[in-house]
């Protein structure tokens, strides 16, 4: 797949009602293998910004800058031609991606995992288990779900979106010892279209995706940010100061036909 080609964008406005300092992360990261091209700019009232990159975990970048009252935009496009490398797994990876998050309580779900899953750790199987389990028990529904809620609340509501579905798998597979971790992408395909949110976990010592709302083939998607769970692969945050996000348009589209996905196979983001 060295001429597999796919585009995404993201376009962004938003009301600075009192000063703040904003964080992005809506830009891809680094896809070691493949062609990337991409164009990133940012605006306040009009006149271009320019952001501090900070490099986090897995290559996710954050860009940061501070803004007075007023309308920011942020306009982003990128071109990503054949498929990356396998993403490099370290040592500190399969003990960081175990251990309970802020909405991926694994600890909550020992008991339960193991009635579910028995012990069927690094095996393939469990991958699709989880997903079909999780997919089957939940209705996606936009706004259902709080910003704040864990995968407790969401296995109890039974319903969520991306990101609820996303924290219940990785809940689900750390609980029965599989490491995971989210991962947000651009996903062509996707419907409704935004960005979308899924989980990677090691088996077989590779990173796999695992996305149970199979909203969108996991060949299209383009990684954004790696992360325990949302708080750390947030598109938008900010610190002090108030805003309101008055648009928000996210495309993302392959050349050519979709890949066909199934949940028993494994599939590595790239």
């Amino acid at each position: 797949m060295t001429d597999f080609k796919r585009d995404v964008a993201a376009q962004l406005e938003l009301s600075i009602d009192e000063p703040t300092t904003l964080e992005f992360q809506i830009a891809v990261a680094p896809h070691p293998g493949a062609r990337l091209t991409e164009s990133l700019v940012f605006t306040k009232d009009g006149k271009t910004v320019t952001p501090d990159e900070i490099i986090g975990e897995h290559g996710s970048r954050i860009h940061r800058f501070a803004a007075s009252k007023g309308t920011v935009t942020a306009s982003y496009e990128a071109t990503i031609v054949g498929r990356a490398d396998p993403a490099p797994v370290r040592d500190i990876d399969p003990i960081t991606y175990l251990r309970p998050s802020r909405y991926a309580e694994a600890d909550k779900f020992f008991g339960f995992a193991a009635t579910e899953f028995g012990r069927i750790a690094d095996s393939a199987d469990v991958l699709a288990k989880v997903s079909s389990w999780v997919g089957t028990r939940l209705k996606y529904v936009p706004g259902s779900s709080d910003p704040i809620d864990g995968a407790a609340d969401t296995l109890l509501a039974g319903a969520g979106v991306c990101r609820d579905y996303a924290h219940l798998v990785i809940a689900l597979l750390r609980a029965v010892n599989v490491p995971a971790r989210l991962v947000s992408v651009y996903a062509a395909g996707c419907d409704p279209m935004d960005f979308h949110a899924v989980a990677e976990a090691y088996v077989d010592g590779a990173w796999q995706v695992v996305d149970a709302t199979c909203l969108a083939p996991r060949q299209s998607m383009v990684r954004i940010a790696t992360g325990r769970d949302a708080a750390d692969t947030a598109f938008l945050d900010n610190h002090d100061g108030q805003i309101t996000l008055q648009h928000m348009q996210i495309t993302a589209v392959v050349d050519g036909d979709l890949p066909t996905d199934s949940i028993e196979d494994l599939v590595s983001l790239g």
